[in-house]
């Protein structure tokens, strides 16, 4: 049986700030990612840039203590809530860890965060294709009423 263990990010930890930025790079390549690696000007800065973003909060999944998925998360704020709220920016499971409930265990850390902190909710973005949904609306994720879409337009 694999012993697994999911852990606040520390981006001062050297080994925690490897795993993002690895895990990071990994899910950028796959297909529910961008389909390539991080240009490596991100990839040289993304740790430092990270740690300047007070909002920026983390979680590792460690599977016999390997480096196997993370979520990275930033705290938003609810205008018709008048609260916080966290935002589950990516969630990667590393493809040999797959079907092992870390998926499940890092939404349940950041929801756990959320109540710590007297956020009023948890949102996150999903590809229409992405098998993960599944997996959120286990978890309780809805499209809302009126059913609400993520929108984007990139300024780069």
């Amino acid at each position: 049986m694999n012993k697994m263990e999911v852990v606040e990010v520390n981006l001062d930890n050297s080994e925690h700030s490897s795993a993002v930025l690895e895990i990071t790079n990994k899910y950028a390549q796959d297909p529910m990612g961008d389909g390539n690696p991080l240009p490596d000007s991100v990839q040289q800065n993304l740790i430092e840039e990270l740690k300047r973003i007070e909002a920026y909060v983390g979680f590792l999944a460690y599977v016999d203590g390997k480096a196997a998925g993370l979520a990275n998360c930033f705290y938003g704020f609810s205008t018709f809530k008048a609260a916080r709220l966290i935002n589950i920016h990516d969630i990667a499971v590393l493809p040999t860890f797959r079907s092992m409930g870390i998926g499940q265990a890092l939404i349940g850390s950041v929801i756990k965060k959320g109540r710590e902190e007297n956020c009023c909710k948890v949102t996150l973005e999903v590809r229409e294709d992405n098998r993960a949904r599944n997996l959120y609306e286990r978890e309780g994720f809805s499209y809302g009423t009126p059913t609400m879409y993520f929108m984007t337009k990139e300024l780069t």
